[in-house]
């Protein structure tokens, strides 16, 4: 959508794909990441370039990885957006070529994965690394506990 902040867009992907299939009746898990720098999304990078481009504009700084999960249950669909905030180290053009050659970025928001070889450019982690990773486990948990606890009573 035009002019959709990044907390938005991650909230609205999430619920689309949990209400897609909550409808079947068994407890649903739906997530979506993106990278946030300045205001601007950063989505899956289409191709190297894209990728170097990504990873230059994250060097040496800070930026917010959005993950909007949503858990769909008998009484609807919950949705929560966690924010981490990553700072990078200084990246030099030798560092970011040798990163992409990797083909680590494709396929990741941000185009770097914390998980992997990108965890080397990581300086600082402020809040959930699972997040970072694709869903944040711990706040995953808690709605899952709290629609299956819903659908207990409504049984």
């Amino acid at each position: 959508m035009p002019d959709e902040q990044p907390t938005d867009y991650v909230a609205r992907l999430a619920r689309e794909k949990a209400q897609a299939v909550a409808e079947l009746g068994d407890i649903v898990i739906a997530a979506d990441t993106t990278v946030e720098v300045d205001g601007v999304i950063l989505e899956k990078p289409p191709h190297a370039e894209g990728a170097r481009v990504m990873l230059r504009l994250l060097s040496g700084r800070t930026h917010q990885v959005h993950t909007g999960v949503a858990v769909g249950g008998p009484d609807g669909v919950q949705s929560r957006v966690i924010t981490t905030a990553v700072t990078f180290i200084a990246l030099t053009d030798a560092q970011i070529d040798w990163y992409v050659a990797t083909g680590e970025p494709m396929g990741k928001a941000g185009a770097y994965a914390i998980q992997g070889r990108g965890a080397a450019f990581v300086s600082r982690v402020d809040g959930s690394v699972t997040n970072v990773v694709g869903l944040p486990l711990a706040e995953t948990l808690e709605m899952i506990r709290t629609a299956v606890t819903s659908e207990s009573r409504s049984n």
